[in-house]
């Protein structure tokens, strides 16, 4: 999503955009080419998928040999994809801007003098801890650190990158103490919405009872399982409420297993693959948008929630508050009661309702639409290159004065 409407609000301010991407591939604008970087793609072929042709890459061998060890090595190997593509077609670019990969390869980038920056969303230790609080043994404990071995690399990647930015103030604060950089170090640009997309619809209808929720509902993180607690508490008393989940669950998964036991499986509905069109309509029709996340780096749900209108209940999980401020209620994060409590509170009250849907779409279109935050981005790229060019120019007077960049620039 950040792909597809930073490169689309950059075309619409005049620049010119390539998206370099591995799968699974975004969907962008027309305007923007996509440059796909496959790699073997095994979360979804499996390891059987491997052909002799594959021998021939070293790349592939190691990421081949990662997934049978368990490991994430996508990230690395991206990395290595990329360097050798931009070391043929880069210098046809301006900025090169990396989307938290944070692989070796993009110090290589670095050192190679392309003009770099990366956004780093939030420091996936997050994730990590959450995992393992929420796993059921040592074993698993194992496979999740296993899995979560990039990190290392992360960590080790960000902290010698020039240029970073990131999404949220929360994330700022978070990426710094993960990775051992400054905060003041890590520039800050909002993520934006698409509001001209994700907007109110007059011919549209508010389900009465309708709850709406855009999660990954397996993860942890995403805090899916305090809403179906929520959601269990709220039906004696609303036998008509219904959850509509944007996202899928693993079959005989940790969410399937809860809606069985819960008695919640006709009341809550998961739909994936949808477009952007089917998203906006099925956020106008809930009564109430609901974001349960234990820790968000930004929080784009609740924005297009809001921007759509929809009173929004969420937690004050990661930089949420920052997104929605004071047009949503607002609960404490793995607190079922909370969340069940101002759900109900917005069931019951039709003028509240009304007041959060005017403030989260008055707050969306002022604060976070895209047309800002690509208008930040660009001033900080322009600075990131001004900055190049002053380094060009210390390095000309260290050629003549036989002094160290360090102290030029100084």
């Amino acid at each position: 999503m950040y792909l597809k409407y930073l490169s689309k609000a950059l075309v619409d301010a005049g620049h010119e955009v390539d998206v370099i991407s591995g799968q699974p591939y975004p969907h962008l604008d027309e305007r923007v080419r996509l440059i796909k970087m496959p790699g073997m793609n095994l979360y979804e072929n499996g390891l059987g998928s491997l052909r002799p042709h594959h021998l021939s890459s070293l790349t592939n061998i190691i990421e081949w040999t990662g997934k049978l060890t368990g490991s994430f090595s996508e990230p690395y190997c991206f990395g290595r994809r990329v360097v050798k593509y931009l070391k043929k077609h880069g210098r046809d670019y301006d900025v090169i801007h990396d989307n938290q990969c944070l692989s070796y390869g993009m110090l290589q980038l670095q050192k190679l003098g392309f003009p770099f920056v990366t956004t780093i969303h939030h420091p996936i230790t997050s994730d990590l801890k959450i995992a393992l609080k929420d796993a059921k043994n040592w074993y698993e404990r194992l496979l999740i650190r296993r899995w979560h071995g990039f990190i290392n690399m992360q960590r080790e990647v960000a902290r010698q990158l020039h240029h970073v930015v990131t999404v949220s103030e929360c994330s700022r604060q978070d990426i710094a103490k993960a990775f051992g950089i400054q905060p003041s170090a890590i520039s800050l640009v909002y993520c934006g919405i698409e509001t001209n997309e994700f907007v109110p619809l007059a011919d549209v209808k508010k389900i009465p009872q309708r709850l709406m929720a855009t999660v990954s509902a397996d993860q942890p993180l995403k805090g899916m399982s305090y809403l179906l607690d929520a959601m269990a508490s709220l039906r004696p008393d609303y036998p008509n409420l219904e959850l509509l989940v944007v996202g899928k669950t693993q079959p005989g998964g940790v969410t399937e297993q809860q809606l069985q036991r819960l008695g919640l499986v006709d009341a809550v509905r998961f739909v994936s693959g949808i477009s952007t069109e089917e998203m906006v309509r099925y956020y106008n029709e809930a009564e109430v948008a609901v974001v349960p996340s234990v820790y968000e780096g930004f929080g784009l749900p609740a924005g297009e929630a809001m921007a759509c209108g929809t009173a929004l209940v969420s937690t004050n999980g990661g930089a949420l508050p920052e997104v929605f401020g004071d047009a949503a209620l607002q609960v404490p994060v793995r607190d079922s009661a909370a969340l069940a409590a101002q759900i109900r509170r917005l069931l019951d009250d039709a003028e509240l309702r009304k007041t959060l849907e005017q403030a989260g779409r008055e707050r969306m279109e002022t604060e976070f639409c895209w047309a800002k935050a690509a208008g930040e981005m660009e001033q900080f790229y322009r600075r990131v290159l001004k900055l190049g060019e002053r380094n060009e120019a210390a390095t000309e007077l260290v050629a003549d004065a036989a002094v160290s960049p360090r102290e030029v620039l100084v």
